[in-house]
């Protein structure tokens, strides 16, 4: 394919963008639309310029190694109200305490998890797994061999961080996404509606079902 105008290509990657689940990588971009990885890396980097300083509702973000549009943190509320009847997407205070070890902690066995948390972890682990932020990684040497559970990429894009070096202090990752009535950290609370203002806000794919 010709070397297309810079304007028509941002335009061509404001689509793919709006329309993907995951987030686009360059060489995704660059295999769909024939045009060098720098040409793309250029072009994201005027588009979230652009997105960043033009007063939009919406931004773009690096996130697990790709690109993806998000709605801003300010206007959460907002979406908060559009969504609240559809909590599917939210986690206990019991699921994002086990998520927070095995982020903090992975590689990490069920029987270390529940050491730490000083609860079965079953129920919340069982959720973890089902929502795609979390997988078994492998398995433990010694006796048993137990299974080992660490973080999905969806786990990444779930928190809009663009990698695990993003994660904040422990105790801060649970307040920022927990509720603050909610106690009795060892039982399964009801669900929370996530906030749109994790990191990144709430992803433009988010209410077509993913995780």
């Amino acid at each position: 394919m010709g070397m297309m105008f810079p304007r028509e290509s941002k335009c061509i990657i404001e689509c793919l963008l709006f329309v993907s689940k995951e987030p686009l990588t360059l060489k995704t971009l660059s295999q769909i639309m024939e045009l060098p990885e720098q040409d793309i890396k250029i072009l994201l980097e005027e588009l979230v310029t652009e997105y960043n300083t033009g007063g939009r509702g919406i931004n773009i973000q690096l996130v697990a190694n790709g690109y993806q549009m998000y709605t801003r943190p300010e206007y959460a509320s907002y979406i908060e109200k559009l969504y609240k009847p559809q909590s599917s997407y939210g986690l206990s205070k019991a699921a994002l305490e086990t998520l927070a070890i095995i982020a903090y902690k992975q590689p990490i066995t069920r029987a270390e998890i529940e050491a730490i948390r000083g609860v079965k972890v079953d129920s919340s682990l069982g959720t973890l797994i089902e929502k795609n932020l979390v997988k078994e990684v492998g398995r433990k040497e010694g006796p048993g061999r137990p299974m080992l559970f660490g973080t999905t990429p969806g786990f990444l894009r779930y928190f809009g961080l663009k990698d695990l070096s993003e994660l904040p202090d422990p105790e801060e990752f649970v307040h920022s996404h927990g509720s603050s009535d909610e106690t009795a950290s060892g039982s399964e609370e009801p669900c929370i509606a996530p906030e749109s203002g994790s990191p990144a806000g709430f992803s433009m794919q988010n209410e077509q079902g993913e995780g």
